[in-house]
């Protein structure tokens, strides 16, 4: 497999940052964040995994390595329990926030720049097939505007033995592909039909970023070490291009809401800030609101009233 090109902070500008995402669908820049802020976010992080039990009690959380016998992943109720403290700390939000990576963005996607507010935690247990990503589009579970980028930050350094993720090179000039949903938990492009010019990969360490586009064909490479892969997943888009509602809430029953999120959060400079730009929703919020009314079944109704209320 062809390693990753790379690009260093100290040599981005807007033109060949745009040129090479449009040509090859992605980026690698090294050493972009600062690791102490990658590494305060990897403390929270293990912390939760160690009172939860996941990780050995007599091993530094840090070192994430699993007990033995421990291997969760969704749709497990005992993984969304962990998973949704995970998804609740301050630091972890705070990342996509860096001004370095904000900068980054703003030359890929304008300086009007939207980042979306509900990272995605990645806890990946090692030697586990059942719980290896593979390979997708993004735009699959966006929607919205299809000019959305990724940023995947790996929390640790991230050698090719603990998984990191690998990009098929070229994918998003395809547009969007075919995914297989029938009996799977989650939607994915069956294995040797994504079109591309193909697979991209290497080392990926604590600090570095991957950018890449919401058409771009990615999957996560097998975690053989003996260590949990821990990394997080944002999205960043230009602010006046459409935006779906579903990634601003929490559309379905499990009772989250932005308020629990940040109940124990001790800044409030991050709380609601997508609310203060005047973004271009599809569907409207009056759109919605009719949705509510009227949609069928009954359960879509109570679904689009939940978005409703949490977008006042």
């Amino acid at each position: 497999m062809k390693a990753f090109y790379e690009l260093k902070k100290s040599e981005l500008n807007p033109t060949m940052l745009q040129d090479e995402i449009g040509t090859k669908g992605y980026v690698l820049v090294r050493d972009l964040l600062r690791r102490e802020a990658v590494d305060a976010a990897l403390t929270d992080v293990t912390r939760v995994l160690s009172r939860a039990g996941w990780l050995q009690p007599e091993r530094d959380p840090k070192e994430r390595i699993p007990t033995l016998g421990v291997a969760y992943g969704d749709p497990d109720p005992r993984f969304k329990r962990v998973y949704q403290e995970v998804f609740n700390l301050e630091g972890l939000h705070r990342l996509p926030h860096e001004l370095a990576l904000q900068k980054v963005m703003k030359m890929l996607a304008g300086e009007q720049v939207l980042i979306h507010p509900k990272p995605i935690g990645r806890l990946i247990f090692p030697n586990c097939e059942r719980l290896v990503t593979h390979a997708h589009q993004d735009y699959e579970f966006m929607g919205g505007d299809p000019e959305l980028y990724t940023v995947w930050i790996p929390l640790h350094d991230c050698p090719i033995e603990i998984g990191p993720l690998r990009i098929l090179e070229g994918s998003h000039r395809h547009g969007i592909q075919h995914h297989e949903r029938e009996n799977l938990h989650v939607p994915e492009i069956p294995e040797g039909t994504a079109a591309g010019d193909g697979w991209v990969g290497g080392h990926v360490n604590a600090g570095d970023v991957l950018i890449f586009h919401s058409l771009t064909v990615h999957a996560a490479s097998p975690n053989l070490s003996d260590q949990m892969r821990l990394s997080m997943d944002c999205r960043f888009q230009d602010a006046r291009r459409i935006v779906n509602p579903a990634n601003l809430v929490f559309a379905g029953e499990s009772g989250k809401s932005w308020e629990k999120t940040y109940a124990d959060w001790t800044s409030a400079e991050l709380k609601y800030y997508w609310k203060k730009l005047p973004l271009m929703l599809q569907p409207s919020k009056e759109e919605l609101v009719l949705l509510a009314e009227r949609a069928e079944p009954p359960a879509k109704r109570a679904k689009y009233v939940r978005m409703v209320s949490q977008l006042e």
